[in-house]
């Protein structure tokens, strides 16, 4: 018995036909979508490829880019399908393909959930991405005469002052680095010199930040030095005082940000798997009602649609069979070669 048979006459085939045809073409517009977002989410990696030490990886964007280009490929060939199911001269030139069509679209979903799941599961390996290629980062910031390492001041500032953020973890990361160069201490200073010589590792370190970790928003001026010194500022308490720099950390509001474009795309990905299952057992109701006309030469009789020709545990164990069948044939052709 067939899987949720349901009667047609020909004005429910011409307003299936006429939904389905909107529906795919809804799905091109969705495929669009999804590689336009592909490309954004692999220039937004790009564009902070430095805070990530060049290792994060486009996996994820390009097989955005490959489904949304799939998407638009597959929803047009079924939106021409639809718009010419009502033809008795154009429709059975697309029959033959139909069992092919159907079966790849399977396959497809199958794909966008694979992509849907890596949206949500890259999350963590950006994460530790993030937290390497800033720590390298905030030990590389002071060397802006280095070849390969002349822009990463720049970046991070940019980074900082557009997210809002200071330091890796915190902006306490910048107490553990030599941030400013040698070419702009001042050697002959006992100050310098006497910080200098007291470091093991002969570094420059001091509780100071970049100015891009400064909060405009602060009524207070920036106090970006000597920030544990309560005695360098006037009516200052770092124990208790609101700073004036962003205390939250850089990695968080990254992984924030790329979170949510990701959760966003993914959530859209889910939707896009809902709408081509509607789009198929759209399609295989309308296919079906077109094949079983009770007189074909009549195309205003009634008939009959359905999602499987037979019932689920049926169907599957159609296709157990043939796969079973298929694994002897190939046993029986390696015996025989052997």
């Amino acid at each position: 018995m067939a899987l949720m048979p349901v009667k047609f006459d020909l004005p429910k085939r011409v307003k299936l036909a006429q939904a389905l045809w909107l529906l795919y073409w809804l799905s091109v517009m969705v495929g669009i979508l999804i590689f336009s977002l592909g490309i954004f989410f692999k220039i937004e990696l790009r564009k902070r490829s430095e805070m990530m030490d060049n290792n994060e990886s486009h996996f994820v964007p390009n097989l955005l880019i490959l489904v949304g280009l799939i998407a638009c490929g597959l929803n047009a060939f079924g939106g021409k399908v639809c718009h010419d199911s009502l033809d008795p001269t154009k429709f059975p030139k697309w029959k033959p393909m139909l069992k092919h069509y159907l079966l790849f679209c399977c396959g497809f979903n199958v794909l966008l959930l694979v992509t849907a799941l890596l949206c949500f599961l890259m999350q963590f390996a950006l994460y530790l991405t993030l937290a390497e290629g800033l720590k390298n980062g905030i030990k590389f910031y002071k060397d802006t005469d280095t070849p390969g390492r002349c822009f990463m001041k720049r970046t991070l500032d940019m980074t900082q002052i557009e997210f809002r953020c200071c330091g890796n973890n915190n902006f306490r990361d910048w107490f553990e680095v030599q941030w400013i160069s040698n070419r702009y201490l001042d050697m002959s200073n006992d100050e310098v010199k006497d910080r200098v010589l007291s470091n093991v590792e002969g570094k420059y370190l001091m509780d100071s930040v970049p100015f891009s970790c400064c909060n405009p928003g602060s009524p207070r001026p920036c106090l970006q030095h000597h920030l544990t010194n309560n005695s360098a500022h006037y009516d200052y308490d770092h124990r208790i005082e609101e700073l004036n720099i962003w205390t939250r950390g850089c990695r968080e509001a990254l992984v924030s940000y790329y979170g949510g474009i990701m959760n966003s795309i993914g959530a859209l990905v889910i939707l896009t798997i809902l709408l081509e299952s509607v789009d198929m057992a759209g399609l295989k109701y309308l296919t079906t009602a077109l094949e079983t006309l009770t007189d074909p030469e009549n195309p205003e009789s009634e008939s009959e649609g359905w999602l499987l020709e037979k019932g689920v545990k049926e169907t599957l164990s159609d296709v157990m069979s043939k796969l079973k069948n298929l694994g002897k044939t190939n046993q029986v052709e390696e015996g025989g070669e052997g």
